[in-house]
This record gives C-alpha cells, sequence and structure tokens, in this order.
C-alpha cells in the first residue's frame, strides 16, 4: 500500500536520473495546480461580471452610463468588447462630417466600429487563453516524464541484479515497485492537468461565443440608431 511505503528510502535508493524526473515532475505539478487556482478565479470572476455586464447593457437606454459601468468591470470580456466599439464609435460622433461624403463616412465608420469589436474580442480570446497551453503540455507529456523515469529505474536495478547475480523475487521486487514511482508522479501530475485544460478551453470557447453575439447585437443597435 502507498501509505506503508517509506519514500524517504525510495528516494534515497533512486538513481540520478529518477531524481531529476521526480524533481521535474513535482515542479511541474506545483506550478501547474497555481496556475489552475489562477485561471480558476480568474474566469470566475469574468464569467461573475459579464453577467453583471450584460444586465446593465440590456436594461440601460443610454450607451455612455453603459460605458461608466463598464469601466468598472474590468475582467469582463463582454465589457472590454463593448468600451473598445463604443470608443471607436465616439471618435465617428466627433468627427465632423461633409454631406458629400456622408454615405462613404457611414460604411467606413460601421467597418472601423467591426474591426475594433474583432481586435478586442481577440484579445480578450488571448488573455483568457494565457498559460493554458502549459496545462496540455504537462498533461501531455507528465506520464510519458513518468514513464521515463520508470525505465531508467528499471534498467539500473536489473543491471545491479546482473552484476550482483541475485535475481530472487525479493532482490527484484523492490527497485522495480520504486522505479514504478516515477510513472505515478507522472500521473499525479498529468490527470489534474488534463481536467483543467479541457474544463478552461470549454469556459473560453462559451466567451468566445458570447463575445461574437454581442458583437453583432451592438453592431445591429449602432446601425439602427447611428447609421440610418
Amino acid at each position: 500500500m502507498l501509505a506503508s511505503m517509506n519514500y524517504v528510502d525510495v528516494l534515497k535508493s533512486a538513481s540520478a536520473v529518477e531524481l531529476m524526473v521526480l524533481l521535474v515532475l513535482a515542479i511541474a505539478s506545483a506550478y501547474s495546480w497555481a496556475l489552475i487556482a489562477m485561471k480558476w478565479v480568474q474566469l470566475r470572476k469574468a464569467r461573475a461580471e459579464s453577467v453583471t455586464f450584460l444586465d446593465t447593457f440590456w436594461k440601460s437606454n443610454r450607451l455612455d452610463a453603459i460605458y461608466t459601468t463598464a469601466q468598472k468591470l474590468e475582467t469582463s470580456p463582454l465589457s472590454r468588447v463593448f468600451r473598445a466599439g463604443y470608443e471607436e464609435l465616439s471618435k465617428l460622433a466627433q468627427h465632423k462630417q461633409t454631406a458629400e461624403g456622408a454615405m462613404s463616412e457611414r460604411l467606413g465608420g460601421i467597418e472601423n466600429i467591426e474591426r475594433a469589436l474583432q481586435r478586442a474580442s481577440l484579445q480578450e480570446i488571448t488573455t483568457l487563453e494565457a498559460h493554458v497551453p502549459f496545462l496540455g503540455t504537462i498533461g501531455s507529456t507528465g506520464p510519458f516524464i513518468g514513464l521515463f523515469g520508470t525505465v531508467m529505474g528499471i534498467l539500473g536495478a536489473f543491471n545491479e541484479i546482473a552484476e550482483k547475480g541475485n535475481a530472487t523475487i525479493t532482490t527484484v521486487a523492490a527497485p522495480i515497485g520504486n522505479a514504478l514511482l516515477a510513472t505515478a508522479a507522472g500521473l499525479f501530475a498529468a490527470i489534474p492537468a488534463v481536467v483543467a485544460y479541457n474544463s478552461f478551453l470549454s469556459k473560453i470557447k462559451i466567451f468566445d461565443t458570447e463575445m461574437a453575439n454581442f458583437s453583432s447585437d451592438f453592431l445591429n443597435i449602432v446601425k439602427r440608431h447611428f447609421f440610418k
């Protein structure tokens, strides 16, 4: 049983390669857990603020009032996308148009707003996805790193047995069992990372869809009220 294992003795009897593998996996696991906690807090706060922003957006009749509220919701991707579109709209409103070039200004204006919304959406997706690929890397490589440590440990055990010429079950079981600890460490590092990676990607995909839908709604509102 794991509880009855003497991990100090296992580490003392481990080779330099096994120790290096265990150290790499320990560092990767610690970093991935810290990253999981950080991203969980970030996405949870982004979800809460996005709900607040959408509630404000659909209940308010004034874009400037919505913008004031959006400035306080720094973590919400939808809020930041709205701010980008509103700021571009404000620039266009300040620009004096001639009657001769009104139509071209209108066409170019709505395209500018659309580009601003797209740029903001891409930037938000990049921010949300920051460091998430590392979890995928740990999830895919952790078991192989652990397996590498196990293979090297087993090779060392068999070499030692060959030198001593004593291949009883007692002499074989302990070193091979200790070598398998590296595989267990690899799985311990990989499984939470894979679960978190898939969960975060799913949440980010929802934000991506919401930003696309919101951008379409915002553009429709702008076209109806400002580009008649």
